[in-house]
């Protein structure tokens, strides 16, 4: 007989497919538990809600100076082209500036917030601020002991209060002050003093104060401070707050703003003042050094007797040139002088006519020419009508003579005179000359001494107007900013967001237990439904026993129709179905490991076969651990161990019928061997398994489990099927690879699973009737299921 044929339910291998109605049914059975998570959680949030501490988000818009972005905040004034009064702020500069630590401290030391007050409630303690006050405690000096220290407040008549605090050592002292009063304790000093505007002591007695460190404040407001542009091409900065009290967080932002334009200022002013001492001393050395190139510029014209180079080089090169010119007519007079002289000396000449003096202007030199001349015309008219011997010619020749000679004579003293006038010309021309010559030198050096000059009064001129900038800029307290919206609170607070709140539990709620049966699940390494089963192995499942309630081994009766002996039934039916036409008479019950239910399985079984008119017969062949008498109640006695070991014990001798069960017998194990394993393999198990099954029409083995021991395979050769027991939630899953080997290697004869001790968890009675089995167990729905796939 093969595998094939005497399994006709077995179906063909498909793809696994996720059954998402049983998934959800799987987390459905714990429904209480998602029901008391959601209770609790929405109990849990409406707590919160109802204690936890509002919070309000303050906004303010503040326009920041930036030229390049068109944040001048002077706009047309006559200042505004002042190199002091344009700005090149960069606007994501200021916001690290705004955000600085240290600026958030001064701005919380200015609001003497180093201090917080409450007032005492039943669950917590609410903060109280501003005009709700009663008293103020002025901060002299705080230790580092005093930080997170709370002290307590009681007023009392007469401008009295009580002052309660803890020691080191845990201890209440409680001490009686006056308002007004510096009160001096080792973590620091203070005074009690009532608070201007704020509440009167009749609404509030009792006030907690809480110091702080104003370092961990500024760094818990910087963390709840937001600060961003509106858009990336604006220099407007929108700031958010978020805080419990909406006038103390407006008033941090409002002063956050001052202090940066105050720091803003008092950087600018110091700057200026800087600059202004610093220009003063300048101005003062430069003054000096100005006066003393001032003075040499003096002393060096007075030196080369200057006034204007310029000029003076000038008029010199016009004095040359008119010396030169001189000079040259001099020269040619002298000329003309030489010639005439010559002339006259000349033989010949005597009584030719005298040239012209030309250029010469000199009265006697030309008195004397022209008689010399009118003397000669003379003689020429005499000598045409007398002779050059007559009395007359002679005395004309005799005039003559003394006029050359006086003419010559004269010639000499105008010589003399050129000559002088000429060398006096000639000196004067020379140091003209030099002076022209010396020009360049004079020209250069004076104006190396009036480049320092203008140096230095370019700088001081500079050095001026500087200074005057700076003077304006420190009398103009121009700030980096401009408020454009003061900080304003909204009315609704935006923490807790009292639906996300609710959301967030509800999910929690429900999460919680999911996750938990998730993680259970995922950790679980016992078998839990029968789709694990399915997908560790091919081995086809017979079916699902439940939960037996009664504890009773035999649970398979005549009259009985509890779910669970319908579902032996069931078991009985499929087997019978499996078997058709085949002989099934020799069946062994085995599993894993102990406590699977094999005994209570193979009892009911059995019982189950009787009720259909069959002669059974159960065999208690775990023969380490028997548990076949014990479950029936019946008595030790012999069994198969006796049989086995003797040859004077027959199968009659150790077969006993059931009372509870008519037409249904056992065998018990007999005493416990100390070779069970050689003894099993006896001829004689053959012969007592042959003659049993000439007498039964079913014969059930109860044999070890094969997890621990492999007993049960010495007898797969007698053997017509077998039945591997699989019990929910005590099954380990690494167990199934036992059951696939069995399965593919074939050590038994057609096996078969059958799923024990099913409950809700386990998928029981999921989507079927009451106790009629789960999923496919019944193998007839089943083919029909397959075949409509």
């Amino acid at each position: 007989m093969t595998e094939k044929g005497f399994f006709q339910f077995q179906q063909p291998e498909q793809a696994e497919e996720i059954d998402l109605k049983a998934e959800l049914y799987k987390y459905l059975r714990y429904w209480y538990i998602f029901v008391i998570g959601a209770i609790v959680a929405l109990g849990l949030a409406f707590l919160y809600l109802r204690y936890a501490t509002p919070q309000y988000a303050i906004k303010s818009k503040v326009l920041i100076r930036d030229d390049k972005k068109g944040g001048d905040l002077l706009g047309g004034s006559a200042l505004g082209d002042l190199d002091i009064f344009k700005s090149t702020k960069n606007v994501d500069n200021e916001i690290e500036v705004l955000t600085a630590v240290s600026l958030m401290q001064r701005v919380l030391t200015e609001l003497s917030l180093q201090t917080s007050y409450y007032k005492p409630g039943r669950v917590r303690d609410a903060e109280i601020y501003g005009k709700d006050l009663p008293v103020k405690v002025i901060v002299g000096k705080l230790d580092s002991a005093a930080y997170d220290k709370s002290i307590v407040l009681r007023l009392q008549d007469g401008n009295l209060f009580e002052l309660e605090e803890e020691n080191e050592e845990g201890e209440t002292i409680i001490s009686t002050h006056k308002l007004g009063q510096e009160i001096k304790k080792p973590y620091g000093v203070f005074t009690v003093v009532n608070a201007t505007g704020g509440s009167s002591s009749e609404n509030l007695r009792e006030v907690i104060v809480k110091f702080h460190d104003l370092r961990k404040q500024a760094n818990y407001y910087n963390k709840e401070l937001v600060i961003e542009p509106v858009n990336k091409d604006a220099s407007v900065l929108n700031i958010s707050l978020t805080a419990p009290i909406r006038e103390k967080g407006k008033d941090i932002i409002n002063k956050l703003v001052e202090v940066y334009n105050k720091e803003a200022v008092e950087d600018k002013n110091l700057i200026a003042s800087n600059t202004i001492q610093f220009i003063d001393e300048r101005l003062t050395y430069l003054t000096a050094e100005l006066s003393d190139v001032e003075k040499d510029v003096e002393t060096y014209k007075r030196q080369n007797e200057l006034t204007d180079v310029s000029s003076e080089a000038k008029l010199y090169v016009e004095s040359a040139s008119a010396y030169s010119k001189q000079l040259a007519e001099f020269e040619i007079q002298l000329e003309v002088l030489s010639s005439i002289e010559k002339y006259l000396r000349e033989k010949g000449s005597s009584y030719q006519l005298v040239p012209s003096s030309l250029s010469i202007e000199d009265p006697t030199l030309l008195g004397l020419i022209t008689k010399f001349n009118e003397l000669q015309l003379e003689r020429e008219r005499m000598l045409h009508t007398t002779q050059p011997t007559n009395l007359l010619v002679q005395n004309v020749n005799d005039q003559l003579a003394n006029l050359r000679v006086n003419i010559l004579e004269n010639l000499e003293n105008i010589r003399r005179g050129l000559l002088i006038t000429r060398d006096n010309l000639r000196a004067n021309m020379a140091t003209f000359e030099n002076r022209i010559q010396q020009v360049p030198l004079v020209e250069r050096e004076l104006l190396e001494i009036q480049r320092q000059q203008s140096i230095k009064q370019g700088l001081y001129l500079y050095l001026l107007q500087k200074r005057e900038e700076s003077a304006v800029s420190l009398a103009a307290t121009v700030s980096n900013s401009r408020v454009l919206d003061p900080a304003m609170a909204g009315d609704n607070p935006v923490k807790p967001k009292k639906m996300l709140v609710l959301l967030l539990a509800l999910m929690a709620g429900l999460g919680v237990p999911f996750a938990w049966i998730f993680v259970k699940d995922l950790l679980n390494d016992k078998v839990q439904d029968k789709k694990e089963v399915e997908k560790a192995t091919r081995t086809p499942v017979l079916g699902e026993l439940a939960h037996n309630k009664t504890g009773e081994a035999l649970v398979v009766t005549k009259d009985s129709r509890s779910p669970i002996a319908e579902m032996f039934r069931l078991v009985r039916t499929n087997m019978q179905y499996a078997a058709v036409g085949k002989e099934n008479k020799v069946i062994l019950v085995t599993s894993s490991m102990s406590g699977e239910g094999k005994t209570f399985f193979s009892i009911n079984l059995g019982a189950s076969l009787v009720l259909t008119g069959k002669k059974v017969v159960v065999l208690g062949f775990d023969l380490r651990r028997p548990r076949l008498l014990q479950e029936l109640d019946l008595p030790d006695g012999q069994g198969i161990t006796n049989y086995l070991v003797s040859d004077k014990v027959s199968v009659d001798d150790i077969v006993r019928p059931v009372p509870a069960q008519e037409g249904l017998y056992v065998v018990g194990s007999g005493p416990i061997p100390p070779n069970p394993a050689e003894l099993m393999l006896s001829p004689k198990v053959g012969q007592l398994l042959q003659i049993l099954k000439q007498n039964f029409d079913h014969v059930i083995i109860d044999t070890a489990p094969v997890g621990q021991v492999s007993d049960a395979f010495t007898l797969a050769a007698y053997i017509d099927s077998s039945i591997y027991i699989i019990r929910y939630g005590y099954t380990f899953k690494s167990q199934l690879s036992l059951v696939d080997e069995v399965y593919q290697q074939q050590k038994f004869s057609h096996p078969m699973i059958v799923l024990n001790d099913a409950k809700k968890e386990n998928g029981y009675g999921y989507g079927y009737g009451y106790g009629y089995g789960y999923g496919y167990s019944n193998l007839e729905e089943k083919k029909q299921k397959q075949k409509t796939i």
